[in-house]
């Protein structure tokens, strides 16, 4: 039989490594707007979200929102959006991605309280879910489906 890498090579997925942190999250690098920061990947996170400190770093341009961001033993935080943005995750690409953001601040305590590095996001359902991911716990892997190129 073959490998998973093998037979998702052979149906067009790349593949990008992951980081197992001291907390056991999962870590990813990828770039927003070509400007490369460190991510958690939460399957559990229904949108992709950028800490309020990381907007200017990124290059985002917040728009005010009504909605309310809870996790990570918070609730009824405060959020922006910023639209427009462009996601790499290895040579996958997503354009016009729409982003959360939010004090990450508590995340961020709780992971170097754990000897874990601040991260500036989290990748969440939405891109997963764009990018047909699929994750290989054992090897630490994550593969995402290459776009057919256009004619």
């Amino acid at each position: 039989m073959k490998s998973l890498k093998k037979f998702l090579k052979s149906k067009n997925y790349i593949q990008v490594p992951l980081v197992l942190t001291a907390t056991d999250h999962f870590e990813i690098i990828a770039k927003i707007n070509s400007i490369s920061g460190r991510f958690i990947l939460d399957t559990g996170a229904s949108n992709t979200c950028i800490g309020f400190d990381r907007i200017a770093y990124f290059g985002l341009v917040p728009k005010s929102s009504e909605i309310k961001a809870a996790g990570a033993g918070a609730t009824n935080m405060d959020t922006q959006i910023s639209t427009k943005n462009t996601i790499e995750i290895g040579t996958w690409t997503q354009k016009k991605v729409k982003l959360v953001l939010f004090d990450l601040g508590h995340v961020n305590q709780a992971l170097v309280s754990h000897n874990a590095l601040p991260v500036d996001g989290v990748v969440g359902a939405d891109i997963l879910k764009k990018g047909k991911a699929i994750i290989d716990y054992e090897k630490k892997q994550v593969y995402f489906k290459q776009k057919k190129a256009r004619n």
